[in-house]
């Protein structure tokens, strides 16, 4: 499993409840479509976070590397309803970082390991 993570701060005027729906209907859409196993959104709490945690975290699963690139090549079609679920999303957000993870040993590096 790899995990896709985003961390992500809001347009001022954007609202949060806007935003979470976006997200849900795009996420649902390319769990529909089988290019994501799952995903979550998740917002800071209490304001417990240092400068630089941004406000919304949003977490989403991948089988393998395969399954990534079949969720990039859904996002590059040339299809209305792809853009508007994507642009619906990324209108709101004013900052976002982004960084690939995958479970850690995992067995290729394990493997590799043992072989030296």
């Amino acid at each position: 499993m790899n995990l896709y993570q985003c961390s992500i701060d809001l347009h001022h005027e954007a609202k949060a409840l806007s935003f979470a729906s976006a997200v849900d209907q795009w996420m649902s859409y390319l769990q529909e479509r089988g290019v994501i196993l799952g995903w979550r959104l998740m917002r800071r709490k209490l304001n417990l976070a240092s400068d630089k945690c941004r406000d919304f975290l949003l977490e989403i699963e991948f089988k393998d590397m395969t399954q990534l690139d079949q969720a990039f090549r859904v996002l590059g079609e040339h299809d209305e309803e792809v853009e508007k679920l994507y642009s619906n999303v990324t209108a709101l957000i004013a900052m976002s970082e982004t960084g690939l993870y995958r479970p850690f040993p995992d067995p290729e590096r394990a493997e590799r390991m043992a072989l030296i």
